[in-house]
């Protein structure tokens, strides 16, 4: 399909990514940043005929209707931000439980709390980890207009096939900028079959377990499940980390402003890439290895007290990577690309 030229902010460039994935239905409750998903996918329907929307009364009811769509073989999704990510947290535990191909669109704000409306890192542990449950959940990161496009398409995709809960992770920047983009669409009509059986007929998913030992081994089907695909759904970047002997770790906006930063000090003779997570969970191990064996320093830099840190330190212990980490983070706040040039020419 040729390319198309658009104009688009990332909270539209999700509508259009959603649409094009073959979403049927949106359940939302307003919340800055990320009500212009809602507010682009109302006016959608009312072009569309077979688009539809429900706006209810708060993100717990948004988070079980699309739970009760998916089960009804319909592409569903959701959108929202801090107070409201933390309230469909029970929802998502029941898609976890499930294996319900949930689909959420989470533009980040700082908390705690309220907190604020602009932009932060603050919900990785709350997207991966949220409920009680194994953190069983594909967790992609943005980090462009375009990428959201791309990573909602690739959400419905992949949470349909591996039927694991899956978010995409924005912020309030990403939400509200406004890009000129080529967009090679990719418009999906799916048939997607009900995950309940059909009407007349039981049908039955278990999310109660009157024993330990019944609940532990379903559990450990959906680890075997994961633990098989893992490979296949993590992705990354590397950027100029090829001869790179300072790697910065780092991912969303902060991501795309280290980009301009290791250009900057590349022409400075600094031999630094950046690696970049794309999926947050599962993370890409195999890159992430070959270019911190080749480092002799590795920044991890978020806008977020140690998120991103505690993920990728856990993988760079279990590959046993003995260059010294640097910490850099700024809980709720953002990055120029300048500040990075000097965090890194001062460390």
């Amino acid at each position: 399909m040729a390319e198309e030229k658009m104009f688009l902010t990332g909270n539209e460039a999700a509508v259009l990514g959603a649409r094009d994935a073959g979403a049927k239905i949106m359940f939302g409750y307003p919340i800055t940043p990320a009500s212009e998903i809602l507010h682009g996918w109302i006016a959608a329907t009312e072009k569309d005929n077979n688009l539809q929307y429900l706006q209810t009364e708060d993100e717990i009811a948004a988070g079980f209707g699309v739970v009760g769509a998916t089960l009804a073989g319909t592409r569903a999704f959701t959108a929202s931000a801090g107070p409201g990510h933390i309230l469909m947290q029970d929802a998502l535990a029941m898609a976890e439980a499930l294996r319900l191909p949930f689909v959420g669109i989470m533009m980040q704000r700082g908390g705690p709390s309220t907190g604020t409306v602009n932009f932060s890192q603050q919900e990785v542990n709350l997207a991966i980890f949220g409920g009680n449950g194994n953190g069983l959940r594909l967790v992609y990161s943005a980090s462009s207009v375009k990428e959201m496009y791309e990573l909602t398409l690739q959400a419905f995709s992949d949470a349909w096939q591996y039927r694991f809960p899956t978010i995409v992770l924005g912020d309030g920047y990403l939400g509200k900028m406004k890009n000129t983009l080529n967009l090679e669409r990719k418009i999906s009509h799916p048939i997607d079959k009900p995950i309940l059986n059909k009407e007349n007929q039981t049908g039955h998913l278990r999310n109660c377990f009157s024993s330990e030992e019944a609940l532990a081994k379903e559990i450990r089907l959906a680890l075997t499940d994961w633990q098989k695909n893992k490979r296949v759904l993590a992705q990354a970047e590397n950027f100029m980390t090829q001869d790179a002997k300072t790697l910065i770790i780092a991912h969303g906006l902060v991501a795309a402003a280290t980009k301009d930063a290791i250009l900057a000090l590349r022409a400075q003779n600094q031999l630094i890439g950046l690696w970049r997570p794309i999926t947050l969970n599962p993370i890409e191990i195999l890159s992430l290895g070959e270019a911190a064996q080749r480092a002799e320093k590795i920044y991890i830099i978020e806008s977020a007290l140690d998120q991103l840190s505690r993920l990728i330190k856990y993988e760079l212990a279990n590959l046993k990577i003995k260059a010294p980490i640097i910490e850099i983070s700024k809980p709720a706040e953002g990055f120029l690309a300048e500040e990075i040039v000097e965090r890194i020419k001062n460390a």
